[in-house]
């Protein structure tokens, strides 16, 4: 018989504030729990939009559960929507399309999902706040929202999931009280994620956490979650199984689109969901926040800092692709002293990582599975460096230079360079909004 992945009913306790979601794979059962802070709205918690938004997080963490073995089957006593369906699917395949690839697993289109459909109507909405639940990341975007955010003078809240190292460093930066929520893993599916016949990799956080994120806006009463994802996160990284399959899919348009109209339909209209930098290519974001010097020393990209077992060297390994790609959107627009400052060394003056960088401007390899930037966007903002005298005898700009001539041309490197800060249109903010943060993006 065929292994089923099984999503159970999950449970909230209103009175802890905490949240148990349980599963099956084979013979197999997990359990995870969300801790959320205290002071939440224990009349939400009664609310059909609450339930409503409960059931889709358990589905929607259930990822972490099926990759183990990656059955066919989904199966939950859980009723969804036409459209709710279409979520899901898209979550654990195209959410996963970068486990699958890797592990050379073919899904696409052949997963069967079994649930009860779900006839009633929508729920009522909530009475939520006007104001808005900012994930942070301890990276360079989700700084960028909070000087955007400041300057437009919009109410906010930092929030972020298992906060921990650069989340922290910056949090306290901003100096806003935030909203942390603990979410604790089976400590069993860790370990057989370990094991052989067990398979593991990359799940869609952002869609994880902006479940989580949902769940906290309709118990602390806020009407919107604002995203920090770029356009840049579009662009997927291999062609796998007929489909491309994207390390960022959960950060992408697409996905934007479908969790934001799913999130509006489950709370009755009440709580919205988009991404503030969508407009902008990352070179441009890095543009932003090179204008602010608070957030120097307490921010970072690198992975390093968002493992399991934490970390304790530097903010920024040096070696990893993330550390490089970020290194290079800045070059152009940072002063080469305070940009060396923040990573403790220049790494376009490093030989060796020479490969890395081909892999990023798309002369070699593949994109790196990492949140990193468009192919033609690393290769310009490369390019834009070997007219600067400051940059251009270090070892990877004189290297590449010549091979980023060849590939591209230099009339098509100068388009896409000056392409990167313009700004696009295809984004889900509010019109009244984003007109007040266009004020302050120039």
């Amino acid at each position: 018989m065929a292994e089923t992945f099984t999503i159970a009913h999950p449970h909230f306790d209103a009175a802890t504030g905490s949240a148990s979601f349980t599963y099956r794979l084979g013979e197999l059962q997990f359990t995870e729990t969300l801790s959320f802070p205290a002071g939440g709205d224990a009349e939400v918690v009664a609310t059909t939009a609450f339930e409503k938004l409960l059931d889709l997080t358990a589905i929607v963490l259930g990822v972490s559960y099926f990759k183990l073995r990656a059955p066919l089957d989904i199966t939950t006593e859980i009723a969804l929507t036409q459209t709710e369906r279409a979520f899901v699917i898209d979550v654990y395949e195209n959410g996963l399309g970068e486990f699958y690839a890797r592990n050379d697993l073919k899904r696409f289109g052949r997963l069967r999902l079994t649930a009860p459909d779900d006839a009633r109507p929508e729920p009522a909405p909530p009475v939520l706040n006007d104001r808005a639940l900012l994930p942070i990341g301890g990276g360079k975007d989700s700084l960028v929202s909070v000087e955007l955010l400041s300057a437009a003078e919009i109410e906010f809240t930092p929030f972020a999931v298992n906060a921990k190292g650069p989340i922290l460093t910056s949090v306290e930066k901003i100096g806003r009280e935030p909203l942390y929520v603990r979410r604790t893993l089976d400590a069993e599916m860790i370990r057989l994620g370990r094991e052989p016949g067990y398979y593991n990799g990359h799940v869609p956080s952002t869609a994880i956490n902006s479940m989580i994120a949902a769940l906290t806006s309709l118990l602390f009463s806020y009407n919107r979650i604002v995203l920090s994802n770029e356009r840049s996160a579009s662009e997927g990284n291999v062609t796998f199984d007929g489909r491309e399959a994207n390390h960022q899919h959960s950060k992408s348009i697409a996905f934007e689109r479908l969790i934001a109209d799913v999130l509006a339909r489950a709370s009755g209209g009440a709580l919205g969901y988009f991404s503030l930098l969508r407009p902008y290519s990352e070179a441009r974001i890095a543009s932003l926040f090179a204008r602010e010097t608070r957030f120097d020393r307490v921010f970072s990209s690198c992975n390093e800092n968002f493992k399991l077992a934490g970390n304790g060297g530097p903010l920024w390994c040096g070696n990893c692709p993330k550390c490089h790609f970020v290194f290079l959107i800045f070059a152009p627009v940072m002063d080469k002293d305070r940009l060396v400052g923040i990573f403790g060394q220049n790494l376009l003056d490093q030989p060796h990582h020479e490969h890395s960088f081909r892999e990023l401007t798309g002369l070699a390899g593949q994109k790196p599975w990492e949140c990193v930037g468009e192919i033609e966007e690393a290769a310009a903002c490369l390019y834009a460096l070997t007219d600067r005298p400051e940059w251009r005898d270090d070892a990877i700009v004189s290297a590449l230079r010549a091979d980023l001539i060849a590939q591209y041309g230099e009339p098509r490197l100068t388009a896409a360079l000056a392409e990167l800060m313009v700004d696009t249109t295809e984004h889900l903010i509010p019109p009244a909004l984003a007109e007040r943060v266009a004020r302050h993006a120039f």
